[in-house]
């Protein structure tokens, strides 16, 4: 049975609404019949008619769709938040660390803590990046890192997003519509802010800058362009924080710095916060046939004259093969017991524990090394016959591409329906700035929510919806 944040495992009295949710409920109590899912359709409305939307690839209809926004939100009290960030920062300080190592010394794999192979046959290490110092010392400037929760006090990593974690503009607009269609709330109940994420992503951007940079650093965000799946949170996060929206297009290497057009001509830029994949950053360094990236860039990055955010080669810590070894490389570079625990995780690289998940296919989830939004997944419990056969097939045909996790007990938080308040479960993306002196954990985050019953898929390309967090200043 799943843990309700909100009711516990008391079933729903009014003694049983766990603290953290109690102030939420009784006015949730107090509020005349349709008032709630009155407003929880102007919601909608809403995000529709500012263009929240986004793309999805590979189907012919409707290549655009609303992400479904829930108004009952996700509280978690102080001292819940207070434990968590303090998982969260020991996990980002080592990633940081092993991201150093591994494009410097290589220690961790000296140590024999993690087996070279999983470095060196790895598309998403960059050997460019070795013997190179990123401004400031920082590959990880933005972090998400996804967490699960299956009891009161058990939380665990589900993955870490550390090449261009995405969610942020949702988190924001989430709070914004909650503060317009409730604005007594927040008069009643002590919640932290989120909306200072723009402004502190901008400082830990600005405290990046290249040494080529003199003065108030020029931050852009570069984006794909308009067709990619999240363009509306690249150009909406551009206007948040005052920076520039920028295309490959729009730059070039102009006296060994990447310069942006601008009705004056071409101007520098400092820090670039780019929402483009390695390979299609600079054709002439990486993948030659890419449209999107800008020629030399990476060439002026390891001169010095440019900040790339996240640093290039990042997606080496996001390798969900690389996941079962993160406890160790906790361990090994900040020299603690990791404070957030991993989901138990078999790699299917290794024969025996590939038998051991062959055998149990029907009861775990079976996930792609590189796989990401929910595709190339299986969920055993929830899948037929032919399907598990299907991926039966595709793990004795590449093992080592795959991974296996128990089906966890998903803690749910209840969702607003016509017919009253219903449990759904959800999952949790907290968003992390790191600069070369500071890391800052946004007090709240993006919750993300299976609006399906029994449903544990919470991705907004399968179907997924999401709601405001709440973090109680107590």
């Amino acid at each position: 049975m799943s843990f309700d944040e909100m009711l516990g495992s008391g079933g729903g009295n009014g003694e049983d609404i766990r603290p953290a949710y109690q102030a939420f409920r009784q006015w949730l109590d107090r509020q005349p019949d349709n008032r709630v899912l009155r407003k929880s359709e102007q919601a909608e409305n809403f995000f529709r008619k500012i263009g929240i939307t986004f793309n999805v690839y590979g189907e012919d209809e409707a290549d655009e769709r609303l992400i479904p926004f829930d108004v009952v939100p996700r509280v978690l009290s102080g001292n819940e938040w207070r434990k968590l960030s303090k998982g969260i920062e020991q996990r980002v300080r080592a990633i940081n660390a092993f991201l150093h190592d591994i494009y410097h010394r290589q220690e961790i794999l000296r140590a024999g803590r993690i087996p070279q192979s999983l470095i060196a046959n790895n598309d998403a290490f960059l050997p460019k990046m070795m013997g190179f110092d990123p401004p400031g010392g920082i590959y990880t400037h933005i972090i998400g890192t996804d967490i699960v929760r299956t009891g009161p006090d058990e939380f665990y990593v589900l993955e870490d997003n550390a090449r261009t974690p995405s969610g942020v503009s949702y988190m924001l607009e989430n709070r914004e519509i909650m503060l317009q269609m409730f604005p007594e709330l927040f008069a009643e109940i002590p919640i932290c802010e989120v909306s200072d994420y723009p402004s502190w992503l901008r400082r830990s951007l600005s405290a990046c800058a290249p040494p080529a940079c003199m003065g108030r650093p020029t931050v852009a965000v570069l984006t794909p362009g308009t067709y990619n799946s999240a363009y509306f949170e690249h150009s909406f996060i551009a206007d948040q924080m005052g920076a520039e929206l920028i295309e490959g297009s729009d730059l070039r290497v102009v006296d060994g710095r990447v310069a942006m057009r601008t009705t004056q001509g071409y101007k520098p830029v400092d820090v670039i916060y780019r929402r483009i994949d390695d390979d299609f950053l600079d054709p002439l360094n990486f993948n030659p046939d890419s449209m999107l990236g800008v020629p030399g860039i990476f060439d002026v990055y390891r001169a010095g004259g440019v900040t790339i955010a996240n640093a290039p080669g990042t997606g080496i810590a996001d390798d969900k093969a690389l996941y079962s070894y993160m406890p160790d490389i906790v361990e090994f570079y900040t020299g603690e017991r990791p404070l957030l625990q991993n989901v138990p995780t078999w790699r299917c690289s290794e024969p025996d524990q590939l038998a051991e998940v062959l055998d149990r296919l029907e009861e775990l989830v079976v996930k792609e090394v590189h796989g990401s939004g929910g595709y190339g997944m299986l969920i055993g419990p929830a899948a037929s016959k032919a399907e598990i056969e299907e991926f039966r097939a595709k793990l004795k045909a590449k093992p080592d591409g795959y991974i296996a996790q128990p089906t966890l007990a998903l803690s749910t938080v209840p969702i607003y329906t016509e017919q009253g308040l219903a449990p759904r479960h959800v999952d949790f993306r907290p968003f992390v700035l790191m600069a070369p002196n500071s890391i800052d954990i946004v007090p709240g985050g993006l919750t993300r929510v299976a609006m399906n019953e029994g449903s544990l898929v919470v991705n907004s390309s399968q179907g997924g919806g999401t709601k405001d967090t709440w973090v109680l200043d107590d």
